[in-house]
């Protein structure tokens, strides 16, 4: 009854069209496109104009401080707890009560997401998967999406690494505009997502030349024409 009751709601609030559509990729099937990106550990990242935010302090996850994620992020402490125990590296930024409000992971080794995606993330020699990035609403749109993501290179480019590789769902198009703006690049090849009945699960990969990011780009100012003498 009270799945019937949120449909009746949601053909309200969008329509039946478009109820029925998202009920058919929620209930019976959906395909997410995983964009691969890169770049390396050294370059720096392009200027932004991203807010300030209050002070933070930066520390590593363990298995033992996993419950200050509990204000803001209560659903994730055994997920937390589990990805530290594996010896995965995450950071995360405690506001000045001790409650996490971001944090980020690293895996130097093939990374199986059985978590949310269900496939295996191939990781190279010398790079490491980045994955699990996250802030509390009230620090979107600052520059801590920057600092957490150079504290979690430094702590990687520390145990070795100089590249770093992730995946970014082709509709999520905030986390790609990020992505643009630190400066990654696209690898040419996607991960491909495909969930049956919300069950079954299957997954291929393709490639790609070009961009697939380009319509994101912000367009560079046009120059401004020379003074006259």
């Amino acid at each position: 009854m009270k799945s019937l009751s949120e449909f009746k709601q949601r053909i309200q609030q969008k329509g039946l069209r478009a109820s029925l559509h998202s009920a058919f990729k929620h209930y019976v099937f959906y395909h997410w496109e995983l964009l691969w990106m890169e770049r390396d550990l050294v370059s720096p990242v392009p200027p932004h104009t991203l807010k300030p935010y209050p002070p933070t302090h930066s520390t590593a996850i363990t298995v033992h401080n996993v419950q200050a994620f509990a204000k803001h992020f209560g659903d994730r402490i055994e997920t937390m707890r589990e990805l530290a125990a594996e010896g995965h590296t995450g950071v995360m930024h405690l506001d000045g009560d001790g409650n996490v409000v971001a944090f980020i992971w690293g895996s130097l080794r093939h990374y199986h997401d059985r978590h949310y995606y269900g496939c295996w993330f191939p990781v190279e020699p010398g790079e490491f998967f980045e994955f699990g990035g996250e802030l509390s609403r009230a620090y979107w749109g600052t520059t801590l999406s920057v600092d957490l993501q150079l504290d979690l290179w430094k702590a990687m480019a520390a145990q070795g690494c100089n590249k770093v590789v992730d995946v970014c769902e082709t509709h999520n198009v905030p986390a790609l505009k990020l992505h643009l703006r630190m400066g990654y690049q696209e690898q040419g090849r996607i991960t491909h997502v495909y969930c049956l009945f919300r069950r079954w699960k299957f997954f291929r990969e393709t490639r790609y030349s070009g961009s697939r990011l380009d319509a994101l780009r912000k367009p560079r100012a046009a120059q401004a024409p020379a003074a006259a003498v």
